[in-house]
């Protein structure tokens, strides 16, 4: 090719000086352009052009940007914004290997195919390019170069044992910001550079970290492409990015391209892994170190020859495949997404009806989405756009101005600045557009002078949050004083110079006791270095902790795993306890209140769901009257009350409102009101602490161990621990409340005034024996009356064949006389006349024994009838009268009259009828021959 028209692939790994050779060669033409892969690297290329040749001869286009003079000789601009068809002298396309990437690659293969100088072209990139540009470009001369400096791999590092002059390389925001976080207190601070910055704002980062201000630099990849840093290391703290639609490993080339960033022009520099990455495999280190990367065989394509027929032919046409087997058809991309979309618009597809509209409606679609939202809502806003300029001309200044100015704002943290800046970039690229707004110059100083106020408003909350002037100033002099290196490892073991000086226990320094006094003060001294961000490490570290980390203690102690880190005081109620950090003073009031409202969120948040029902209770403004009032004495009593404290409260109540506080899950017990909900372990656990804080005790009780039916009463515990415990004290033991209210359904099927024995169902809900159950209902009110009977042993199987029954079994006689023949036998077995079933069944075994002439002996045993043992009030027509004491035995039959049984008279008093139904007689069990022994004696 004839020496004035050539094309040249400029290829080797980074710092080989190849953006610097085309900047040279472009000033040795006439005119020139240098398309670069990102805006920051533009804007730094243009300001050494304008250096060297002055600002009337430069032009900056990019998206969001356009300087252009009128006598511009030299463009430099991004790839994407490059003009077409100018018959520069010199083009230059800057890292000529991101055709392969999936998102941007087809722009850059489109000048790789088609962009041409009129005497010279350059393509500037990795030595991966050669054998596709050879096969794409047959024409194209290679000059390779070697790097000016070595690169070596130094392992992992920890973050607070990283170098000077370092760059911590991560993939995410949030990343970022938490590594400078670290960095700001370990070392003074760190300068942040990512591509979402704007160039002014990266700028002012930049410069701090060049100056010696800061001597670390926190970046995402975006340091990869070109930026020009006085980098020493670079530590990559992940190994694998989201690439828009997967997380996935940094490939090979990606690794190196950053990694190049160390060591500029003569300097040698390193690079390493720290935080959570895995060390580099040696096959990696060894392809980045020696440049030896498997070249590239597929570039993305997407088809320049558009028909603007249709939207239908203009979608076809960049659908289009090609055959070439060096290209393959770019993925779905952004501008094509949102052309398909907004084509599904009836109103915008009839539009779109002839080739001027469908043209507009492309450029349209082509403007990026800078906010990073969702699909439909980029779509909706380009609509609004396309339907303004189609049918205006135009877009309304009003609408502008407002879309503008709602973005004109320095105010808030650094993600509402970084939303605002990309926000603003959106009407930026708008107002570059000369025919899209009227006065587009107007506009384009409007957006500017916004991005700008944004832009040093962002950077100084950066270093605001990212930069401790102080401490780095201290630690400079300390380095310059070779003052001792303290650290803190993983179990908070603080040690100086490798000497151990004391532990970390949560956020209180336990020094070392062995120390001298004088040793103790310069040792203290020197801990404070590896306190000071250790202290803040920890309080980020517990304030993003899952409260499942946090716990209290019976005392009321607040704990982070096994350290104690606070404690719960009283607060204006039992429901709003207040917290007190556990915090040494030298870790400063700002870890000492981060710590305390960490507390206070978990056990705020504790009691919230433990004791939800109380506080839906609390909020139900539906409770009115008595029933609000009794609802404000539940919750004062954290779901617990003794039904004898507030009894008139309880009868004063309604069905409306019992039906109301039922319906929060209240239950109207016998002994107890309660909600069963809170009667869990968890919560009587917490509303025992509760109690106890807002009671004023200084020891608090703790609370029984879960699952118990009944415990043991304990007289040295404060008034009303068992029942704040979920228990009814009653004798020697305490009965769970809920299953105190299922006993007081069953008493209630009981004659509490005649008397009753203990049923099975009654001694199988409490656990008890019969003795601890006599105990329990003498608690609850009950009298229990001892005494002793024969005991009535099972019946012998009935064998199938039996012989007759004599004539005396036959009448029933033998029946009648094996009962009077046992109550004659046994005088001083205490027979119970409420209980003829026992006495016949004693008469039986006792016709038995003779019958088999042995003598066996007879067995008693002991049971108790309970009545209640209160005072009751007896109401009759005649008005109340005077109280007195239930009968303690059991009451018999009133129409069963003399020996025999025999019912009917009245033995002329008066008889007493009752409002309620008798009750129906117990069937007796026709398999039980005690049983029938006693039907035919009464029968009798």
């Amino acid at each position: 090719m004839a020496p004035n028209n050539r094309i040249v692939a400029v290829l080797g790994p980074t710092n080989t000086g190849k953006t610097h050779y085309a900047i040279e060669r472009m000033l040795a033409h006439r005119t020139g352009i240098i398309g670069l892969p990102l805006r920051l690297l533009a804007r730094e290329v243009y300001d050494k052009i304008v250096t060297l040749r002055g600002p009337s001869v430069v032009a900056l286009v990019t998206g969001e940007e356009r300087i252009v003079p009128p006598r511009a000789k030299y463009w430099v601009c991004t790839v994407e914004a490059m003009p077409e068809g100018m018959g520069c002298d010199f083009l230059a396309v800057d890292e000529i290997q991101l055709c392969a990437d999936p998102e941007r690659g087809h722009v850059f293969t489109d000048r790789l195919l088609r962009a041409r100088g009129l005497h010279e072209t350059l393509f500037m990139g990795a030595e991966t390019m050669r054998k596709a540009i050879a096969a794409l470009v047959p024409s194209a001369d290679f000059m390779h170069r070697e790097r000016f400096s070595e690169l070596s791999y130094s392992g992992q590092k920890k973050i607070s044992r990283m170098p000077e002059r370092s760059a911590i390389v991560s993939f995410s925001v949030d990343n970022v910001y938490g590594i400078a976080e670290l960095l700001r207190r370990q070392k003074g601070g760190a300068a942040v550079v990512m591509g979402a910055l704007s160039p002014r704002t990266r700028n002012a980062q930049v410069e701090m970290y060049q100056n010696g201000d800061v001597d670390y630099l926190v970046a995402t990849d975006a340091i990869g492409m070109g930026l020009n840093l006085d980098v020493n290391h670079v530590a990559f703290s992940a190994t694998s990015k989201f690439d828009g639609n997967r997380m996935r490993p940094l490939l090979p080339t990606e690794l190196a391209q950053i990694a190049g960033r160390a060591g500029r022009h003569m300097n040698n520099g390193s690079f390493g892994v720290t935080g959570e990455a895995a060390p580099l495999q040696d096959e990696l280190v060894e392809a980045i170190t020696e440049n030896r990367f498997a070249p590239l065989t597929k570039l993305y394509w997407r088809n320049s020859k558009l028909q603007f027929g249709s939207t239908k032919a203009l979608i076809s046409a960049l659908e289009q495949h090609t055959s070439n087997e060096w290209l393959t058809r770019v993925r779905e991309s952004c501008d094509l997404a949102a052309l398909k979309a907004l084509v599904q618009d009836a109103e915008i597809a009839a539009r779109a009806s002839d080739g001027a509209s469908v043209a507009l409606l492309w450029d349209v679609c082509r403007i990026p989405d800078f906010r990073s939202i969702s699909n439909r809502q980029h779509a909706e806003l380009l609509g609004v756009i396309y339907n303004y300029l189609h049918e205006k001309g135009q877009i309304p200044q009003d609408w502008l101005a407002r879309s503008i100015n709602s973005l004109d704002n320095t105010k808030g943290d650094i993600d509402a600045l970084s939303k605002r800046l990309a926000y603003i970039r959106t009407w930026t690229y708008v107002a570059q557009r000369k025919d899209w707004a009227h006065d587009h110059e107007h506009w384009r100083e409007a957006t500017r002078a916004v991005e700008d106020r944004l832009s040093d408003a962002l950077h100084i909350a950066l270093t605001q949050r990212f930069v401790d002037r102080r401490t780095s100033i201290l630690m400079r002099r300390l380095k310059q004083k070779e003052s001792l290196v303290a650290d803190v490892n993983k179990d908070g073991e603080v040690t100086v110079e490798g000497q151990f000086v004391g532990r970390l226990e949560g956020f209180q320094f336990r020094q070392d006791a062995s120390a001298s006094p004088d040793e103790a003060k310069t040792l203290r001294s020197a801990s404070l270095q590896a306190l000071a961000p250790e202290f803040h490490l920890r309080a980020d570290r517990m304030y993003n902790a899952p409260d499942t980390e946090i716990d209290f203690t019976e005392q009321g102690g607040l704990m982070w795993g096994s350290s104690a880190v606070g404690k719960l005081i009283a607060g204006p109620n039992a429901l709003k306890p207040h917290v007190q950090a556990f915090v040494d003073v030298e870790a400063g009031p700002e870890v000492a209140e981060k710590v305390a409202r960490r507390l206070q969120h978990f056990i705020d948040r504790k009691i919230s769901t433990l004791f939800e029902p109380l506080i839906n209770m609390q909020r139900d403004e539906s409770l009115t009257g008595m029933a609000r009032g009794f609802a404000f004495q539940m919750i004062e009593g954290l779901g617990v009350l003794d039904r004898a404290d507030v009894g008139e409260d309880v009868k004063s109540l309604d069905q409306e409102a019992r039906s109301a506080l039922r319906k929060h899950g209240i239950r109207f017990g016998q002994f107890t009101i309660f909600m069963p909900l809170l009667l869990k372990p968890a919560p009587t656990r917490l509303r025992l602490l509760l109690w106890s804080l807002a009671s004023g005790l200084q020891e608090f009780p703790e609370a029984p161990p879960p699952g118990l039916v009944t415990v043991p009463t304990d007289e040295t515990k404060p008034a009303g621990y068992h029942l704040k415990s979920g228990y009814r004290a009653a004798g020697q033991r305490a009965l769970r409340v809920d299953m105190a209210e299922r006993l007081a359904d069953m008493l209630r099927t009981q004659d509490t005034r005649g008397g009753f024995e203990a049923t099975a169902d009654m001694l199988s809900i409490t656990g008890m024996t019969l003795e601890q159950f006599a105990d329990l209902m003498q608690g609850l009110g009950y009298r229990a009356e001892k005494a002793e009977r024969i005991k009535v042993k099972a019946p012998a199987a009935t064998p199938m064949a039996q012989e007759p029954a004599s004539d005396a079994d036959a009448s029933g006689d033998g029946s009648s006389q094996a009962i009077e023949t046992a109550l004659q036998d046994a005088p001083t077995a205490e027979v119970s006349s409420a209980d003829p079933v026992a006495a016949a069944a004693a008469g039986t075994d006792a016709t038995e024994a003779d019958a088999s002439k042995e003598a066996a002996p007879v067995e008693m045993e002991v049971y108790y009838t309970f009545a209640w043992g209160a005072k009751r009030v007896d109401r009759s027509a005649d008005g109340p009268r005077k109280g007195h004491k239930a009968r303690g035995k059991p009451k018999q039959d009133r129409g069963a009259k003399g020996k025999g049984g025999k019912s009917g008279g009245n033995s002329g008093k008066a008889e007493r009828f009752e409002a309620r139904p008798p009750k129906r007689d117990k069937p007796i069990d026709p398999d039980n021959p005690f049983a029938a022994a006693l039907m035919g004696f009464s029968k009798k």
